[in-house]
């Protein structure tokens, strides 16, 4: 899905010296500016996408009757996941596990759109899938947080869903809990919660869950958000925050972790501007700030923004990036994409490199991987080397040097020649040796070449007991996507090598070149999602459930087919809208659905 701009800017702070009314800086005159242009873009962009999110809703309310199919709980072993990017990936609290869920996959003429829920047992490195009844509804860039208590919840809100042919978005306001002891998914329906949206950002900060960000687009238009809404975990009640000080520009896909004094740290992020008709600018955020709780805790918290000016080496512009909470009070940034506008095309360069953030020290330094250390080694350097050698990979009093950019071709089947750029961070920077120390170092490194992800934005990242695991994501060459199902994990104590859990060859994966001539009906199966072995199930399942709709019949027009058919339609409407929907509302999604199925006949 494109990262696509423009939101509510945090209200500058009250003027409370006399002599100081009524003037206002420069800055504060262009936040000003910004939140009247946000507010006037939101209006034109809800009312073109109300009509869109209509059409999408039919589309989503047959997914959900298929979903309710579901009766019960029911875990299989299976293969590894089917690739996709912007799904959520997390650790289990309690268990050695870990948590896939959502996510999106396009294959040159088709998106489709996942709700399916995987477990990744660690200890076993064997993939598991969850049948759960009433899942939320198949989505991608949505976002999730982990609490411990009750014996772990998953909390899930927002996310986009996207019509077949990629050119229409919902997004999502819904805010849903799995439960972990008990497996069981659970809506928390409460008003008050931040606007439908996806890209944003959502961390868990004490007995709350905080949310950042994101954006909403229709097919013409969108608008980005810097709002900030917290959810009382106790009191399961949604507040909209209120921060003074100068925050964020408008953004989505940013860093966002919470300190351990229940801080809140934002780094970077991707928004666009509309500069003239038919043209967007986008802007690559490497600002950094920080949201402040001064309270003690207490309910009426106040939020002040600071900005950040950190030291050491930042990363690299880009957007894609993907971020995780480390060991040692530091959180890290992992891949992304910078893109490079070219005459009327666009040239991505993927990042494979990962960047720490030291919060204690507010400093930025680039990981960095030692490669195994032999026997000979440390006899040589002693106890001292090992004590200086264990941590991330920081090159510590040295000064690091420029990133490394390393080109690879690959040819794929069909005869494509893939050029991928690889930006890595330099090597570590080490005091001259003797010769002796040379040879010794180069027998080490000559013993194996290192494994590494390839690079990728999109990509889902966890950290369990220090290890960081590194899943699927995607990267493009030239008008071809690859979409990843890879899974790698590196010690973060230690930075010393990649382990590859599941591989893929990225050159095997089918990709069809655009059609004009799909049909419709084929559309509505892409969108459904799923695995490709599972493929002829899910179809099937169509199939069955189409058998117990009214039939089209020979020649017949659709002014015929809803008067004939249209109580059977209200009747479904309802039962996924519930007994408190409004009738006019109810009508409409009936209406919707039965034209799609109609459409999807003829």
């Amino acid at each position: 899905m494109g990262i696509p701009a423009v939101g509510f800017c945090s209200v500058p702070p009250a003027v409370t010296q006399a002599e100081d009314m009524g003037k206002k800086s420069k800055k504060e005159k262009k936040v000003k500016g910004a939140e009247k242009t946000a507010a006037k873009m939101e209006k034109k962009v809800s009312k073109r996408a109300k009509k869109e999110e209509e059409d999408l809703e039919a589309l989503i309310a047959e997914f959900q009757t298929l979903d309710a199919k579901k009766t019960q709980i029911i875990e299989t072993a299976c293969p590894p996941p089917s690739p996709r990017l912007n799904a959520s990936l997390s650790a289990h609290p309690e268990r050695d596990e870990l948590i896939l869920f959502g996510g999106e996959y396009f294959n040159g003429q088709k998106t489709f759109l996942y709700n399916e829920l995987y477990i990744y047992n660690i200890r076993k490195n064997s993939w598991s899938k969850v049948d759960i009844p009433n899942p939320p509804p198949r989505r991608c860039a949505h976002q999730v947080a982990v609490v411990p208590q009750g014996g772990g919840q998953l909390w899930v809100f927002g996310g986009e869903f996207a019509s077949p042919d990629g050119e229409q978005f919902y997004h999502y306001k819904d805010l849903w809990v799995l439960h972990l002891a008990t497996k069981t998914w659970e809506q928390i329906k409460v008003t008050g919660g931040p606007s439908g949206r996806s890209g944003h950002r959502m961390v868990a900060c004490k007995r709350q869950l905080i949310v950042f960000g994101g954006f909403h687009e229709s097919a013409r238009d969108y608008v980005y958000y810097n709002d900030v809404y917290a959810f009382n975990l106790d009191t399961f009640t949604w507040t909209k925050l209120s921060p003074s000080g100068t925050g964020p520009a408008p953004r989505s896909g940013c860093q966002m972790v919470t300190t351990p004094e229940g801080n809140i740290i934002i780094y970077g992020g991707y928004s666009k501007q509309r500069i003239k008709k038919d043209v967007d600018k986008g802007t690559l955020h490497t600002d950094m700030f920080l949201l402040k709780a001064d309270g003690m805790g207490k309910e009426e918290d106040k939020w002040v923004w600071n900005r950040l000016s950190p030291s050491g080496v930042k990363p690299t512009p880009r957007s894609g990036f993907s971020v995780a909470m480390g060991p040692n009070n530091r959180s890290l940034l992992f891949g992304g994409v910078h893109d490079e506008e070219e005459e009327e095309r666009i040239e991505g360069d993927f990042f494979s490199d990962i960047y720490f953030y030291d919060m204690g020290k507010n400093r930025w330094f680039p990981g960095q991987l030692k490669g195994p250390k032999s026997e000979k080694k440390k006899r040589r350097r002693g106890k001292k080397a090992e004590t200086e050698g264990a941590g991330d990979g920081e090159a510590e009093g040295q000064p690091p040097q420029g990133p490394v950019e390393i080109v690879k071709e690959v040819v794929a089947e069909d005869g494509t020649v893939m050029t991928i750029k690889q930006v890595v961070s330099a090597p570590e920077v080490e005091p001259e040796k003797s010769e002796t120390e040379d040879e010794e170092e180069a027998g080490d490194e000559a013993s194996g070449e290192q494994v590494e992800p390839c690079p990728r934005s999109n990509a889902m990242l966890a950290v369990k007991h220090g290890v960081l695991y590194v899943y699927g994501g995607m990267f493009e060459v030239e008008d071809r996507q690859f979409t990843l199902s890879d899974l790698y994990s590196i010690d973060l104590h230690k930075m010393e090598e990649w382990k590859v859990l599941v591989e893929m060859d990225p050159k095997t994966q089918e990709w069809l070149e655009e059609s004009e001539s799909d049909e419709e009906g084929d559309d509505v199966e892409g969108a459904e999602g799923g695995d490709e072995e599972e493929g002829s199930d899910e179809e099937s399942e169509d199939d069955e459930e189409e058998e117990q709709h009214p039939s089209v019949q020979l020649d017949e027009k659709y002014t015929d087919y809803l008067p004939r058919t249209e109580q059977y339609w209200i009747k479904l409407a309802r039962h996924n809208m519930g007994p408190d929907a409004k009738e006019k509302k109810v009508a409409k999604l009936a209406h919707a659905m039965a034209k799609t199925f109609y459409e999807g006949s003829v």
